[in-house]
């Protein structure tokens, strides 16, 4: 077994199970009633992992190789580039309503003057509820999103996450009811196609519209930038984390699609790294003070008649999109559990500096991230 070195201490990833499974190497990867996409057996192949030719040769002829740009295509480890003039597109996939933190990621992305947000996608239960949530926040930062109602089921497990809770705090804010529906994956499909090699997706919930995203055109993954997801559980360093994480769970399935994809940029932010920035409930209301933010505490106190604090999941995993110097990254290779229904959506990573096509973060800067989040609302 590999072994990483964290904090001067040996630490692990995480393992194989007790009983000696493995990941599954076969999966039925598309059985999804609502989407009916049809999906050829070619395309499913593509997307889980083979190397899809048409789609380099198409980047090659568009000059979007690794040698010709490597501002389109970064090196591990080079994810974040300040000499890119232009902001970042971005398109964001979220099941904000649930956990709090999607809606304190979203108020980020809309003050960040270097995120060109060209769409929002929901996922999981009351999709077009959390819709909504989103489109408040957008009027509240005066801009214009698309937005659209994603999968509300996973491909084919049964549904852990039905309602979107901070659904009840709509009341006191103006925002958009009427949405496309059975549009998010031809939406993201349209976006990444019309600017290749441009487009950072990053995804802060369960994979189901990534993975039906991949798999009904698997050319999609060399198009992107890069994949920065929110997810997985890497490494068993704090005590009481893991070993399974809420968005891997939630469709494990989607999860496993997408981590064999041939993304060249993809990276993870796990629970083992962003449960060390949390910020508690009167900290919180301190400083939630701009006018982005105040919605976020109006929906925040919901999540405060449960818990005493706020985990900065989400957030984290955008921030590190526009600094590259909040986590520290390693290469490496995941893997994802289906075999044992016990343990089904486990992330294994094993670190390959030589071959790894994964990036997981193994390291924050707690403070760096703090001051960075807050310094967009001022």
């Amino acid at each position: 077994m590999i072994r990483v070195a964290l904090h001067k201490k040996e630490e692990r990833p995480y393992g194989r199970p007790p009983d000696g499974l493995r990941p599954s190497t076969s999966t039925q990867w598309i059985s999804h009633s609502i989407a009916q996409i049809p999906v050829k057996p070619s395309q499913q192949a593509l997307a889980v992992g083979l190397k899809p030719t048409a789609a380099r040769q198409e980047a090659r002829a568009a000059g979007l190789t690794r040698t010709r740009s490597r501002r389109i295509y970064p090196m591990a480890g080079n994810f974040y580039q300040k000499s890119d003039l232009m902001p970042t597109k971005l398109l964001l996939d979220t099941d904000i309503g649930s956990d709090i933190d999607d809606a304190v990621c979203l108020a980020y992305l809309l003050a960040q003057p270097e995120c060109e947000l060209l769409g929002i996608t929901t996922v999981t239960g009351e999709a077009a509820k959390r819709a909504m949530l989103a489109s408040a926040l957008c009027k509240v930062a005066g801009k214009d999103v698309p937005i659209f109602p994603g999968a509300e089921t996973p491909l084919l497990i049964a549904q852990k996450q039905p309602l979107a809770t901070q659904a009840a705090a709509l009341t006191q804010w103006a925002h958009d009811r009427d949405f496309p529906r059975g549009q998010a994956v031809e939406f993201l499909r349209q976006t990444i196609r019309a600017h290749p090699g441009e487009v950072v997706l990053l995804t802060i919930g369960p994979l189901t519209n990534a993975a039906l995203l991949f798999a009904v055109d698997a050319e999609i993954p060399v198009l992107l930038k890069g994949l920065v997801m929110m997810g997985g559980v890497f490494t068993n360093r704090l005590a009481g984390v893991g070993p399974l994480e809420w968005n891997a769970l939630c469709d494990p399935h989607a999860t496993a699609m997408v981590y064999r994809a041939a993304v060249r940029s993809h990276r993870s932010i796990g629970l083992d790294v962003t449960r060390q920035v949390t910020m508690d409930a009167q900290e919180v209301r301190e400083r939630f003070s701009s006018d982005l933010l105040r919605p976020v505490l109006d929906f925040a106190e919901a999540w405060f008649r449960q818990r005493e604090s706020i985990t900065f999941h989400d957030p984290l995993a955008a921030a590190t999109i526009f600094d590259g110097e909040i986590c520290a990254f390693k290469k490496g290779t995941v893997e994802v559990e289906l075999a044992s229904e016990r343990l089904r959506g486990l992330t294994y990573w094993q670190q390959s500096d030589a071959d790894g096509k994964h990036e997981v973060a193994l390291e924050v800067n707690r403070q760096r991230f703090f001051d960075h989040y807050f310094s967009v609302f001022r």
